[in-house]
């Protein structure tokens, strides 16, 4: 079976094209850097030729809320055209944990994407997943000062790329189930909390300061936005796993 991983360059793509190439699948990586653009489609209808399923993690690399949300609209609506034409039978978007309730920020735009999958006719499966913990990182530099670290006080139940990139093959593997997925990591943590442990252990001792005014990736979700009840595999990694790997030497 043809796979197409669309941001398979990225932190989450590249993680699935390696665990798809590893399991012996025929894997296709679209990205910029490939001649693939998912914005104006240039290089799509040779990319999509042959292929049965197409897994969406592409981002669009700005900052700026509207931004994304055009980056969001334009390259979906451009890749689900493309893949009607290609006669794609599974088309899998990798989304986010309370795309549908925040209303803001990136969360505006994967919820705008999400409506696009779910009405374009292609069979479909939705993974909506908690924030990955590297994005975490990324949270921590945004609140970033010379004197300390903000961040908002959220509850977040973070999940592992590679255990994500993990969920994103087997739902691969499988039918669409024409509907929304919610994959999270095994436990829930107080941002702050969890921000005051990773910039400790990266001997990084800036206070870290509650802040209701910091941005999550451009939104302002409520306290227990990012957190979901949905099952999780025993084995996946957990915080301290994570640190132990994001630390060790390359």
């Amino acid at each position: 079976m043809r796979i197409v991983v669309v941001g398979g360059t990225g932190l989450v793509g590249a993680r699935v094209v390696r665990q798809l190439e590893a399991a012996n699948h025929d894997v296709v990586v679209a990205a910029r850097s490939t001649g693939v653009d998912i914005v104006t489609g240039a290089g799509l209808d040779r990319t999509l030729e042959g292929a049965a399923v197409v897994i969406d993690v592409s981002n669009p690399g700005y900052a700026d809320p509207a931004d994304m949300l055009r980056f969001f609209e334009a390259a979906g609506a451009t890749l689900l055209a493309a893949g009607k034409t290609a006669g794609i039978a599974h088309h899998i978007t990798f989304s986010a944990i309370g795309a549908e309730r925040i209303g803001s920020g990136y969360y505006r735009g994967k919820y705008a994407q999400e409506a696009l999958v779910a009405a374009s006719g292609i069979p479909f499966t939705i993974v909506r997943s908690t924030p990955l913990f590297e994005y975490i990182d990324a949270i921590l530099d945004a609140g970033r000062s010379e004197e300390s670290v903000r961040v908002p006080p959220l509850s977040v139940q973070p999940i592992a790329t590679d255990d994500a990139a993990r969920v994103l093959m087997q739902v691969a593997l499988r039918g669409p189930a024409n509907a929304i997925v919610e994959v999270s990591g095994p436990n829930i943590y107080a941002l702050p909390d969890l921000a005051q442990q990773i910039l400790t252990a990266a001997e990084d001792y800036r206070p870290v300061l509650v802040d209701v005014a910091a941005p999550f990736f451009g939104a302002r979700p409520g306290v227990d936005a990012l957190v979901t009840g949905a099952a999780v595999r025993s084995d996946d990694a957990g915080f301290e796993y994570w640190l132990q790997r994001a630390l060790a030497p390359a």
